[in-house]
């Protein structure tokens, strides 16, 4: 079962679309979906501050800022 991960902020609009794109298909897919927010952590911003949300799949960066729909529908399925 492939993994996928979101960075995010919390108050990010772009974030909050990605999410629902995500989980829109979650079902339909059956991946894992982790949602972590980088607010609280210096790491994590430093690392993804100017690009979330970051979309990872099983721990490779998939897409930031914005999800490419038909692009993580084919990686998802693979």
């Amino acid at each position: 079962m492939k993994k996928v991960t979101i960075y995010s902020r919390t108050g990010c609009h772009l974030c909050e679309i990605a999410v629902d794109k995500v989980k829109s298909v979650k079902n339909e897919f059956n991946f894992d979906l982790e949602i972590k927010l980088i607010d609280d952590s210096q790491q994590l911003e430093k690392e993804y501050g100017e690009q979330v949300p970051v979309i990872l799949i099983d721990n490779k960066i998939h897409d930031y800022w914005r999800v490419d729909f038909d692009r993580f529908i084919t990686a998802i399925k693979s």
